[in-house]
């Protein structure tokens, strides 16, 4: 009798068990045909045969069911842009000898056969490949489980395992080469956004600074003192001071170096305008000119204002007193934080700040917010300054066009702040000590200014002084990126402890500082109303 007549019966049935048993798990099956055949329980020739067919005919349905998919997902749109998506991760996989090699790497078949029906791989040579690399593997589990029969449980479970981490190191590969490359960049944005402190929500970065101030309230037995640092602003320059009130003193006694500026009165919007011309006409101001509100804080409501158009959207928006200031053009910028003592005839200078106005060219590809956030220190501003733009930030700029992100001095609204002590002298110092001891009842704060060059603020001079911040301004240089942020710290305590130890003095000279919840008051008030003021230039 012929072959297939002597093993037609039980053999041909285990067999037909063995074929199909591979499509729960191919080692499985293929180790229990070796050792069918190494125990001489069915014909070597047809365990070997069932097994080879059983990894074969999985491979093709794992084939046809892949490239199936593919096909008839082409007029599904949502589903098709998934496998397309799939298709380009997996597209490295399904090359020859990747798909080759996977068979003797359990674990990697799936993904390798999987990519070869989504990228279409022709069908005889994946069928070619296929078969004669089931044939090979059966072959080695054959001799392996003739030589060492007493083993083929062990290598039953060892091969699941390491099918299982082969599987799992696939999918892996897979999912990193998906989002790995995303995943980076969001670890290194949160890492960044981390270190960077500067750019930390202010509630969290204040905190301290409010631990600190409780600490110098207890030490100098009296948390308000600030509100008398400075005699001649309200709550000492802390919260709720006129812009204006400060500036005319100013003009008053240093006119020489200080930035015209003009009241605009709460009224009706056709009254401001009207009163708005009046002024521009009076005192030869022109075009741009600056709006901003007299009490807000932090360079909110700061305004360029380049046409009567603007000036007319802006009093739209913007119901309080307001001061108009002519523009300067600088086109330098610093903040310069200066302390004297009441009594004392001479002041000093605390820090010095260079502020540094970020702008961005285009490429003739990218939109200003992409640009945005391809730069490495603007784009954790991204938010406030794709608000500042509007719907001007999903423009493409024109290669080489430049565009200035911000007009406000202020951190909070992008500017970049430097340390600037290069830029003390003596004569400065002294050219500062003149204009403050003419302010009666001002002795801290920081002067905002612009000047020509850095050779002749040095001498004292060349500067307009666009304002005069009180109690609540800080040594703005603490935001320099190379500072520490226990350097920013050790910075902000020292200024409060001069500022505290200057309102004792004037304590002691019979002022009286304001009651903690009266301030309270006037601060939640101004934040209240800076919610209303339009986006800062």
């Amino acid at each position: 009798m012929n072959f297939w007549a002597i093993h037609f019966g039980g053999g041909f049935a285990a067999a037909l068990v063995i074929i199909v048993a591979a499509f729960v798990s191919e080692d499985a099956a293929t180790v229990t045909a070796a050792t069918l055949a190494a125990g001489s329980l069915l014909d070597v020739r047809l365990s070997f045969l069932s097994a080879v067919a059983g990894l074969w005919v999985g491979d093709l349905g794992v084939y046809a069911a892949a490239r199936w998919s593919v096909e008839r997902t082409q007029k599904m749109r949502w589903f098709s842009r998934a496998v397309d998506s799939l298709k380009g991760d997996a597209a490295g996989a399904a090359g020859d000898w990747p798909l080759a090699l996977s068979r003797f790497f359990p674990g990697t078949r799936l993904p390798a056969y999987v990519a070869a029906g989504l990228n279409r791989m022709p069908f005889f040579r994946y069928a070619g490949i296929t078969g004669i690399t089931a044939a090979l593997w059966t072959a080695a589990v054959f001799a392996a489980i003739w030589v060492f029969p007493a083993h083929a449980e062990t290598a039953k479970e060892r091969l699941a395992l390491l099918g299982a981490a082969g599987f799992s190191a696939s999918a892996g590969l897979l999912l990193w080469k998906r989002w790995g490359a995303r995943l980076r960049v969001t670890v290194e944005r949160v890492h960044q956004r981390v270190v960077r402190w500067e750019f930390w929500p202010t509630w969290m970065f204040y905190t301290p600074v409010i631990m600190m101030c409780a600490w110098l309230g207890i030490r100098y037995r009296g948390i308000s003192l600030p509100t008398v640092a400075n005699l001649n602003q309200k709550n000492g320059g802390l919260i709720g001071e006129s812009k204006m009130e400060i500036l005319r003193e100013l003009m008053k006694s240093s006119p020489e170096t200080t930035a015209r500026a003009f009241l605009i009165p709460a009224s009706s919007e056709a009254e401001r305008f009207a009163r708005i011309e009046r002024t521009v006409e009076m005192h030869g101001i022109s075009y741009p000119f600056v709006l901003k509100p007299d009490t807000a804080q932090r360079g909110a409501g700061f305004r360029k204002v380049r046409s009567s158009e603007e000036a007319k959207n802006y009093l739209c928006q913007v119901t309080e007193p307001l001061v108009l200031q002519s523009y300067v053009e600088g086109p330098k910028e610093a903040g310069i934080f200066y302390y004297r003592f009441p009594g004392a005839t001479q002041g000093q200078i605390f820090g010095i700040t260079r502020k540094r106005f970020p702008s961005i060219t285009g490429d003739g590809f990218h939109s200003l917010e992409e640009l945005i956030e391809r730069d490495q220190r603007a784009r954790f501003l991204l938010r406030v300054y794709v608000q500042r733009f509007g719907v001007a930030a999903k423009q493409i700029l024109a290669k080489g066009e430049n565009v200035r992100l911000v007009e406000a001095g202020n951190h909070c609204q992008g500017c970049i702040f430097e340390d600037g002590w290069d830029l003390y002298s003596e004569e400065l110092r002294h050219a500062l000590d003149e204009i403050s001891r003419k302010i009666p009842g001002f002795h801290v704060g920081r002067f905002d200014l612009r000047y020509t060059s850095d050779e002749a603020l040095r001498a004292g001079g060349g500067f307009q002084i666009i304002e005069l911040n009180g109690a609540a301004s800080e040594a703005t240089n603490l935001y320099d990126a190379k500072n520490s942020l226990w350097s920013a710290y050790r910075t902000l305590y020292r200024q409060w402890k001069l500022i505290y130890a200057i309102g004792a003095e004037n304590r002691k000279r019979g002022a009286a500082p304001r009651p903690a919840l009266s301030v309270w008051r006037d601060w939640r008030d101004c934040s209240a109303r800076a919610c209303d003021f339009p986006i800062a230039d």
